[in-house]
């Protein structure tokens, strides 16, 4: 079975914050965030709205375009968006 891997740009409701995160099951993760399952950032600000994603065949790959993505301006990041 072929495994997928997604990096995804998640903000709140005013889209004034921005989270980058990887995962290989992107509708279970989103819907941890949303749910508040797991405490941290993204439950302490709210961020729940999926505004952007990647897909990559590689974990690799993935985590290269991550920290490419968090080392990226926030003008960047809000161009995702």
């Amino acid at each position: 079975m072929l495994r997928t891997y997604h990096v995804y740009l998640l903000t709140n409701a005013n889209h004034t914050v921005f989270y980058i995160g990887v995962t290989n099951d992107l509708t279970r993760r989103v819907a941890e965030h949303k749910s508040g399952k797991h405490e941290g950032f993204t439950k302490k600000y709210n961020v729940y709205k999926l505004v952007h994603f990647e897909t990559f065949p590689d974990i690799k790959a993935a985590i290269a375009r991550e920290k490419q993505l968090k080392a990226g301006s926030r003008g960047q990041k809000a161009d995702l968006d």
